[in-house]
């Protein structure tokens, strides 16, 4: 029977079955299916999985795929260990090594199983939903067409919907398959599990040892580290499309869509509207609109008519609450407008929560605190709010959006856990990707801690400051892993002193003349840099010690892929004006660092020089502004990492510094300051600074402890 239902392989892709029944059982179904309806289970799916006229007239039947009987003594697997993990239940040595460290998946041929007087297993066949996710797996690196081969195995046979099953012969029909051996290494895709009136969060077709990709596992139901919390799919994803939104505040406060919802949330969800007015608004089903799919993208408040789901994207927080089943498709609608959901269903496991930090992107609240809702969610900092709007539609983007994300996020999953040396980490499934240009590689070739012995080498810029200049190459020589001097001499028309006059200094010093004033010059690649670290310093920050510098460049060494500075700075969103500034006061928080005097791997000199988007670095040149910052967004773009600050410094403060010579005080720099990272986000594409909260100290700091014991005892003041 395998051998012959092989060939059949392909119709996957090209077919679907169509409903094949005698009269009597259309007409016990129709008697189920109107239950069900009775029961509002439509409402938590529309037009998806559940049969519909809206697309049934489009299948095609699969004639070719071979019929399969099934007597009515066949044996039916156990209903599903409980206590199944990986170690116990999946048998690992069959995956074996291979240099790609990915699984292999073989997916059965396409039968058609009836039972013994020809009636079907489902109700449906297979739904375009599962089609869509076999065809994408025999498409993807994962799948193999070599059964000896096979790591895991995934039944043609759809349970996507338990609504459509038949219990006990679908059942059956797993025992039947040639290489069930009571489900190990089986994998079963199930989104709406349980029916009335208990409705079980688990699958309840008995499957042995098979794990279950679920859609509303409770921690009562889910195997921890075995099966893999899946999200419902929400076929809007594909007919709506809803265009990102810049994260900030919208015109609801709080938005609640769900039609379907227990009727004593909805009174306390009517009396925090009562409460709070505008900021909260409760939909619910258009009762003057005709049942259809145009009633489904419909939801009215007061006779007001509101199309779904884009009005989600008016709302801050979107109320994602527990209806007949714990897992519900209105989490994936309000991911994907952009809207943090306040999920609100004790017991549930999140979809993929296994790797995916639900914290960065949603607000999960125990059902009894309802009425606490709203105070919660205002003491959320409006910042917080905004990485979670980013996070929360990101998560859809990259999990959600399609079958073919929900089946290779499962499918990763399980990769991880055979092939835990290659598994992805947390922030490649956490952290969106940042925005690469041509040619621009991640620089993954540097080493995890750079060798001590070279030290790093001091650029300094400088352009007629003589006396302060000397100053800086004098306390930056008495730091003890400094290699090399460099003085960018930026002044086109006048010389720099004679080689007599320079402070004498036990490592190589050379003075290197530009052909044009230009502040990039300080981040251009010089041939005489051979350290792999770098100082860039100005010719007037001579308050740092040597013991910050030497304490500074320590940190680079265990951090080498970030910047690492002394004063740091923000950048903030402004609400009232739309757009980015730039933020020098002090606060909790750092998303960039001087390089008037800052540590960093010499690559990103080649990047900033060679491969920096846009016309950033002409801007720089023509502004004699805001080159620093520029080095920010292209180290954060790269590593998707924030700098680090080091010392508790938050200024440079220079004695001799007047109006006219610092280019600091000039008044319009702090506006400059703020229109550069306007522009730079525009270039990029996106806000790449990320916000962190804490700084580098030595250790014993602030310990009171002998001076002479401290490795750096003298880090300097604010």
């Amino acid at each position: 029977m395998e051998k012959s239902a092989t060939s059949c392989l392909p119709c996957l892709r090209l077919y679907k079955i169509n409903i094949l029944g005698i009269h009597d059982f259309v007409v016990i179904f129709s008697v189920v299916l109107l239950g069900l309806i009775a029961t509002g289970m439509f409402q938590f799916w529309p037009h998806s999985i559940e049969s519909s006229a809206e697309w049934s007239l489009d299948r095609r039947s699969v004639h070719d795929a071979p019929l399969v009987r099934i007597p009515m003594s066949s044996p039916i697997p156990e209903r599903g260990d409980l206590s199944c993990r990986m170690h116990t239940c999946f048998d690992v040595y069959r995956c074996g090594y291979n240099p790609k460290n990915k699984i292999k998946v073989y997916i059965y041929p396409l039968q058609r199983f009836v039972d013994e007087v020809g009636v079907p297993i489902s109700s449906t066949g297979l739904s375009r939903e599962y089609n869509d996710l076999l065809s994408a797996i025999s498409d993807s690196d994962f799948y193999t067409d070599d059964v000896s081969r096979a790591c895991l195995f995934i039944p043609s046979i759809d349970v996507l919907n338990q609504n459509s099953l038949r219990i006990r012969e679908t059942a059956q029909a797993l025992a039947m398959l040639p290489r069930w051996d009571k489900g190990m290494n089986h994998l079963l895709f199930n989104m709406l599990p349980g029916g009335p009136p208990d409705y079980n969060t688990a699958l309840d077709v008995p499957r042995d040892r098979a794990l279950l990709a679920g859609g509303g596992f409770s921690t009562w139901t889910y195997r921890q580290g075995y099966d893999i919390s899946i999200p419902v799919y929400s076929p809007l994803s594909a007919e709506v499309d809803l265009p990102e939104r810049q994260p900030g505040p919208r015109r609801y406060f709080i938005l609640s869509s769900q039609t379907a919802i227990h009727r004593e949330y909805r009174v306390e969800l009517e009396r925090l509207k009562e409460e709070n007015g505008e900021a909260l608004l409760l939909l619910d089903k258009c009762s003057n609109l005709s049942q259809g799919l145009a009633s489904v993208r419909k939801r009215c408040y007061k006779g007001q008519v509101y199309d779904y789901p884009q009005i989600l994207q008016e709302s801050s927080f979107c109320v994602v609450l527990r209806g007949a089943r714990l897992g519900q498709a209105t989490l994936s609608d309000v991911l994907q407008a952009g809207c943090v959901p306040v999920i609100m269903a004790d017991s549930y496991i999140l979809p993929f929560s296994e790797v995916l930090d639900w914290k960065r992107a949603s607000v999960v609240i125990p059902e009894e605190k309802l009425p606490e809702m709203y105070t919660i969610l205002k003491s959320i900092p409006h910042r917080q709010v905004e990485e979670m709007q980013r996070q929360a539609r990101w998560f859809w983007e990259a999990y959600f959006s399609s079958m073919k994300d929900i089946g290779m996020t499962t499918l990763q999953i399980i990769n991880d856990r055979i092939y835990p040396y290659a598994a992805r980490t947390y922030e490649e499934w956490n952290n969106p990707p940042v925005v690469k240009w041509t040619s621009v590689n991640s620089p993954l070739f540097l080493p995890l801690i750079p060798p001590r012995s070279p030290g790093f080498t001091a650029v300094v810029l400088t352009y007629d400051r003589i006396e302060s200049l000397f100053r800086v190459i004098t306390e930056i020589s008495k730091v003890p892993s400094l290699a090399k001097l460099l003085v960018v001499w930026n002044n086109q028309n006048k010389s720099p002193p004679e080689e007599s006059l320079w402070p004498k200094v036990a490592v190589p010093l050379k003075v290197l003349r530009t052909k044009e004033n230009k502040l990039s010059n300080r981040f251009f690649p010089f041939d005489e840099i051979e350290t792999e670290a770098v100082l860039a310093i100005d010719d007037d920050i001579i308050m740092l010690t040597s013991d910050e510098l030497q304490f500074g460049y320590e940190v680079w060494r265990e951090f080498p892929d970030r910047l690492v500075g002394y004063p740091g700075r923000l950048h903030l969103w402004d609400h009232e004006m739309g757009k980015w500034k730039y933020e020098s006061e002090w606060t909790n928080e750092v998303s960039m660092v001087l390089t008037g005097a800052a540590f960093y791997h010499k690559y990103f000199n080649y990047l900033y020089t060679y491969k920096m988007p846009g016309d950033i670095k002409n801007w720089v040149d023509a502004h004699m502004n805001c080159e620093d910052i520029a080095m920010n967004f292209l180290v954060a773009n790269i590593t998707g990492k924030a700098p680090i600050k080091v010392t508790p410094r938050k200024k440079f403060k220079c004695p001799e510094c007047t109006a006219i010579d610092g280019l600091s005080l000039d008044q319009t720099h702090m506006v400059e300051r703020s229109e550069c990272i306007n522009k730079f986000a525009s270039v990029f594409g996106t806000m790449p600074l990320k916000v962190v909260e804490h700084r580098a100290d030595p250790v014993l700091y602030k310990d009171d402890f002998p001076e002479k014991l401290k490795s750096f005892p003298n880090i300097g003041s604010l």
